[in-house]
């Protein structure tokens, strides 16, 4: 499955006023978005969404509905969490996802 070309635009949108360079990344089968080169979300490849998050907040983030923690290739990758498809249908959904990367990125140093 591809990506979500109207996600990607929508992700596109949120990005486009934040401080930093934003640069986007064909990746996992999805569309990454960088921020000062750290990975801070993705259009996912199955759908839905990928989304940067500090690993601290793992159990609070997965009490949301429509969250699993990210794997590839059998590993769980602490920090990334899949956000299923039918939890981003109102706008206020995909701020807040965005509004959580872009807050954790943001304590990362430029790459």
């Amino acid at each position: 499955m591809a990506y979500d070309e109207q996600l990607a635009e929508e992700l596109r949108e949120r990005l486009a006023g934040v401080d930093g360079k934003v640069t986007e990344k064909k990746m996992f089968g999805g569309l990454g978005f960088m921020v000062d080169g750290n990975l801070a979300v993705a259009a996912s490849g199955r759908g839905g969404l990928l989304v940067r998050t500090d690993p601290a907040d793992v159990d609070e983030v997965l009490a949301l509905p429509g969250t699993e923690v990210m794997e590839m290739r059998g590993r769980s990758m602490p920090g990334w969490i899949f956000v299923a498809p039918e939890e981003l249908g109102g706008e206020a959904d995909l701020d807040a996802w965005v509004a959580r990367a872009l807050a954790f990125v943001a304590t990362l140093p430029a790459k």
